[in-house]
């Protein structure tokens, strides 16, 4: 039987094929690629930006976007550091979860309900959310205090040797790919970003679906700046400048449309793995920050062509 490969199973599964042939080319030009402890710390540097991308696609596919993720991880890591010298680690782990998460549900009622274009809500977000984190750390970098020594475990170690932070990873995964699948709420957003005009007309709240994307994105975005923390034992008010767009990339890479109504938990998580193993990558073949930032814009411009139907 002969099988016929059309031009939109191409499409489908390019960043598929995408990812695979990163993970050709990158054993052959670097030695070390598939060593155990490369792998492993690419696996731990991917589990964050994982975590805020799939936050992100979950606001990119009504139709928005949060520019202000790098900021809320400063921020919250400088948060979990100050609370680890008042309170023990369950109470700061938490506390910082919820203060990212009710950033979050500013953004998300000044775009839902007070309907502010997101782009100008979260860019307003980004300067305050950072502007915060350097007032409360006086532009220094805090160490973790002696309450909470146990997030250096969610950095960096390991169960069975699968590192913690991949366990993190794909437990949310598995939550936000159940209720994207195969829950009403995922279904909505879906539907809002295609046509949010014909999910009102139907009766469905578009306001609180909208509000709650948010809401998730923060809080999956505070998760990994308590992961971040974890690798360093250091919260600074410095760190996370550009993760926003390396999180709108890997959506993009993933196949979403930036106009909402359009992509794939399980694309985007790849399109974060493969914008890891160019900076992997690059880093194993000791080329210089600056070139690398040239080459991997230059790379993700190809794989995003590739995206184009």
């Amino acid at each position: 039987m002969k099988i016929k490969v059309t031009k939109r199973d191409f499409y489908r599964y390019n960043t598929v094929i995408i990812f695979v042939l990163m993970l050709v080319v990158s054993g052959l030009i670097t030695p070390n690629f598939f060593s155990g402890n490369n792998i492993a710390n690419l696996i731990r540097q991917s589990a964050p930006i994982g975590l805020i991308s799939m936050g992100m696609l979950m606001v990119i596919l009504t139709g928005g976007i949060d520019l202000s993720v790098g900021s809320v991880v400063a921020m919250i890591g400088v948060t979990f550091s100050l609370l680890s010298y008042e309170v023990y680690f369950p109470v700061a782990f938490l506390l910082s979860l919820l203060i990212g998460m009710g950033i979050g549900t500013i953004s998300g009622y000044l775009v839902a309900y007070r309907k502010i274009a997101s782009f100008i809500v979260t860019l307003a977000m980004m300067t305050m959310i950072r502007g915060v984190g350097y007032l409360l750390s006086k532009g220094a970098p805090i160490s973790v205090g002696p309450h909470s020594s146990n997030i250096l475990a969610l950095g960096t170690g390991s169960i069975l040797g699968i590192p913690i932070a991949a366990i993190i990873l794909l437990v949310v995964f598995a939550i936000l790919y159940i209720l994207l699948r195969y829950h009403v709420f995922g279904r909505v957003i879906l539907a809002i970003g295609s046509n949010e005009e014909a999910v009102r007309l139907s009766g469905i709240s578009v306001k609180r679906s909208k509000f709650a994307v948010y809401a998730i994105c923060t809080l999956l975005t505070s998760l990994a700046a308590l992961l971040m923390v974890g690798r360093t034992g250091v919260g600074t008010p410095n760190i996370g400048v550009g993760l926003e767009l390396d999180a709108i990339a890997a959506v993009v890479i993933g196949g979403a449309s930036l106009a909402g109504g359009n992509g794939s938990l399980l694309h985007t998580l790849l399109g974060v793995f493969i914008l890891s193993m160019i900076g992997n990558v690059m880093n194993l073949l000791d080329i210089t920050s600056y070139l690398q930032q040239i080459i991997k814009g230059i790379i993700i411009i190809v794989a995003v062509l590739f995206q184009r139907d």
